[in-house]
C-alpha cells in the first residue's frame, strides 16, 4: 500500500471496521512509514481526549423536543412513501387505462375496416371509379379528399387494380382503392396518420383477413376473404412500392 491508500483507511483502521486483509496491509505500510504511524498516534489521541472528556445529560425538554422532531420525521417518511406508493398506483392504472384504450380504440377500426369491405359488396358499391389505370385511379381523388392516396397497380404479380372509391372509418372520408386476385376482393383503405412506421400486423375478423401497416404519413388497411398467404403476399408487395 502506499500513503495516499493508508490515509484513507486509517479511520476505518482505527475503528476496527476494516476487513481482515486490509487491515494486515494498513498494518504492514505503518511499520514501515514514521509519517503514517504519527498520523494513527494524532486519530487515536484526538479518540483518548473525546472519550475523557465529561458526558452532560441533555435536558428533559430538548430530549422531548429532539424525539418529538424524530418522530415528526418519522410521520413525514411514512406519508412520503404512502403517496409515493400511491403514485405508483395511480401511473400504473392509468398506463393500464391507456392500454386498454388503444386496444379498444384499434379493435373498433378493425370492425369498422371488415364492415366498409362487407358493405362495398353487399351494396354493390365497390367503385367510384372503376379503372385499371393507377393515372385514373389517383387524381379520381384530388378534390375529394384532404390527402393524395398512394395508388399502384400490382397486375405483375397477379393483383391487379380495379378501381377506387370514397369510404368512411372511424366518422371521417378515407380512400378506398380496390384490387382483385381471381374471384376474391381487396380492399386496400388508405388515411393519413402522424408520421410513423407500423410493421405488417395480421388480424382477422368474422371471417375476413386484416393486414394493417403505416408508412410516409399513411395508414394502410387491407382487408379479403382472400387466405391468409395471398393476402401477406399482396400486403408486402403494396409495402415495397
Amino acid at each position: 500500500m502506499i500513503c495516499d491508500d493508508v490515509q484513507r483507511d486509517l479511520d476505518p483502521y482505527v475503528d476496527r471496521e476494516l476487513a481482515a486483509e486490509a487491515a494486515a496491509a494498513v498494518r504492514e505500510h505503518l511499520s514501515t512509514c514514521a509519517q503514517c504511524r504519527q498520523r494513527l498516534a494524532d486519530r487515536e489521541a484526538v479518540g483518548r481526549l473525546v472519550r475523557s472528556l465529561p458526558y452532560y445529560h441533555a435536558p428533559a425538554r430538548l430530549r422531548a423536543r429532539v424525539s418529538g422532531r424524530a418522530q415528526q420525521s418519522r410521520s413525514v417518511r411514512q406519508l412520503a412513501a404512502w403517496a409515493a406508493a400511491a403514485v405508483l398506483v395511480v401511473s400504473v392504472a392509468g398506463a393500464i387505462s391507456l392500454v386498454r384504450s388503444a386496444a379498444t380504440r384499434g379493435n373498433a377500426i378493425v370492425g369498422d375496416v371488415v364492415d366498409a369491405h362487407v358493405r362495398s359488396l353487399m351494396a354493390e358499391h365497390l367503385f367510384d371509379v372503376r379503372s385499371t389505370d393507377q393515372h385514373t385511379v389517383k387524381p379520381w381523388f384530388l378534390g375529394k379528399l384532404d390527402f393524395s392516396p398512394p395508388v399502384v397497380d400490382l397486375a405483375s404479380i397477379g393483383f391487379p387494380l380495379v378501381g377506387g372509391r370514397l369510404e368512411y372509418v372511424s366518422g371521417r372520408p378515407v380512400a378506398a382503392i380496390v384490387y382483385q386476385r381471381q374471384k376474391h376482393t381487396i380492399n386496400v383503405l388508405v388515411w393519413p396518420v402522424s408520421d410513423e412506421t407500423i410493421g405488417l400486423k395480421e388480424q382477422a375478423l368474422r371471417g375476413f383477413h386484416v393486414r394493417h401497416w403505416a408508412r410516409n404519413g399513411m395508414s394502410f388497411w387491407a382487408v379479403s376473404d382472400l387466405n391468409d398467404t395471398e393476402l401477406t403476399q399482396f400486403a408486402r408487395a403494396l409495402q415495397d412500392r
